[in-house]
């Protein structure tokens, strides 16, 4: 699990990554490069806050978040979509910007 410092950090790396909010095309690889670092409460109060932040006509509830979460561990997204986000996040600062092969 992540302290809170990583948290933090990831959640400002998500800020200045994605100052508009995260497109949907985005949605999987993000999940699959942040479970890397926190563990599923934290990433479903990183996309919480995001939503919030952001506003959305569609609201987002806790339990579709665990669900999308849960579709990210039973398939992976392929690695263009990885690369296409962890550049975004590279651009600023992002340290686990090249995912493992």
């Amino acid at each position: 699990m992540a302290d809170t410092n990583t948290f933090d950090a990831i959640l400002n790396w998500l800020r200045k990554g994605y100052p508009e909010g995260v497109p949907p095309t985005d949605y999987f690889p993000l999940l699959a490069l942040l479970k890397r670092s926190l563990d599923e409460e934290q990433i479903t109060r990183a996309i919480l806050i995001m939503f919030k932040e952001h506003g959305t006509d569609d609201p987002v509830t806790e339990e579709q978040i665990r669900g999308a979460i849960a579709s990210v561990i039973e398939k992976e997204p392929n690695p263009e979509e990885i690369h296409q986000v962890a550049s975004r996040l590279a651009s600023v600062g992002w340290p686990l910007a090249s995912p493992t092969p």
